[in-house]
């Protein structure tokens, strides 16, 4: 059975997107099945979905480990994963 304390590590690279200007909410917990973006999967887990508003159309690399210092934003830190 999953840790619902723990992040669940979708894949170990970050989700490149073009993001159009909007409010998105980012899946902090790793079981959405809606990647990157929370579909309410995070309830009954210590998780909360991170606000992300984009202002100008651009390229995003989302986490998708769940381990970046930069929230949803990927820092690589996937390489340093076991």
């Amino acid at each position: 059975m999953e840790n619902p304390d723990k992040p669940v590590i979708v894949q170990k690279s970050s989700l490149k997107i073009v993001m159009e200007p909007g409010t998105y909410w980012w899946c902090a917990c790793g079981r959405s099945k809606n990647q990157p973006f929370c579909d309410g999967s995070h309830k009954g887990t210590s998780f909360i979905p991170k606000k992300v508003v984009i202002e100008e159309t651009q390229l995003v690399s989302w986490c998708m480990c769940r381990h970046s210092d930069k929230e949803h934003i990927c820092d690589n830190k996937h390489r340093e994963l076991p």
